[in-house]
């Protein structure tokens, strides 16, 4: 299991952990008070700076109930945060863009992530045939 480096930004923040053995995926919380109003952009402080190991990224995405409950999305759909990012001050943020006027109070919920493996190095080969049927559709529906 690799070990990572993590810095908590204020004694007051509850520790990273899995969410009742419910998923592999990690909370992260507001590490401030947040007032926006509608069609505001704002990089909310997560309060955490980690050293991910060498062939790691970390991917931070909303929870499912960031929306409904403070009416932010995530401007860039899904961050990716790799191990050059691993400074004493490299503090970790969730760039909120907000659909009607909210408050997000310290500590709040707004997003998680998971640590995964870079992706290994792939070589792509030109061809005139993939070899197989059309399934027709689109995506994995099949359907048009």
């Amino acid at each position: 299991m690799p070990r990572i480096k993590i810095r908590y930004f204020h004694p007051w923040m509850e520790k990273l952990s899995y969410v009742d053995g419910k998923s592999d995926w990690i909370d992260l919380r507001s590490a401030e008070d947040v007032a926006m109003k509608a069609g505001e952009f704002r990089l909310i402080p997560l309060g955490i700076a980690m050293e991910l190991p060498a062939g790691y990224e970390a991917h931070v995405v909303p929870r499912s109930s960031t929306y409904k409950n403070f009416g932010i999305i995530q401007t860039n759909h899904m961050g990716v945060i790799d191990e050059s990012y691993c400074g004493d001050h490299d503090q970790w943020f969730f760039p909120a863009y907000a659909l009607r006027d909210t408050q997000i109070q310290k500590g709040d919920r707004i997003c998680q992530f998971r640590i995964m493996e870079h992706q290994p190095v792939i070589e792509f080969e030109e061809v005139d045939s993939l070899g197989h049927e059309d399934r027709g559709g689109i995506g994995s529906t099949g359907r048009k």
